[in-house]
């Protein structure tokens, strides 16, 4: 089976996820994103539980694009230390690994 990846962050605005999820379909580093949520997040920051509603933004890109999705999300990110989660997931179906494949070429 052939793979894709699936590139996840979470960010505190619906707005910034949209502008996450635009910018990296633009350019070509995504084949399509999904903004999913809100969903409360609870974690340890500076020294004290948090509690944060966040929108959650799935990038669905080829496996040789990945690198530069991460670089892109980094620099464009709010987030002082933001979660950039990476699978490899294999595809069940061919014609939808082209299409992500085909949509991912600058």
């Amino acid at each position: 089976m052939e793979q894709i990846c699936v590139v996840t962050t979470v960010v505190d605005a619906r707005g910034v996820a949209d502008v996450l999820a635009a910018a990296a379909v633009a350019g070509r580093l995504a084949a399509c994103a999904q903004v999913g949520g809100p969903v409360d997040s609870t974690y340890w920051w500076q020294s004290a539980i948090q509690t944060t509603a966040e929108w959650q933004v799935r990038f669905k890109t080829a496996p040789d694009r990945v690198d530069a999705l991460v670089d892109q999300l980094r620099a464009n990110h709010p987030y002082e230390v933001p979660e950039i989660l990476v699978s490899r997931e294999d595809s069940g179906n061919p014609g939808y690994t082209a299409w992500v494949r085909e949509q991912t070429r600058p």
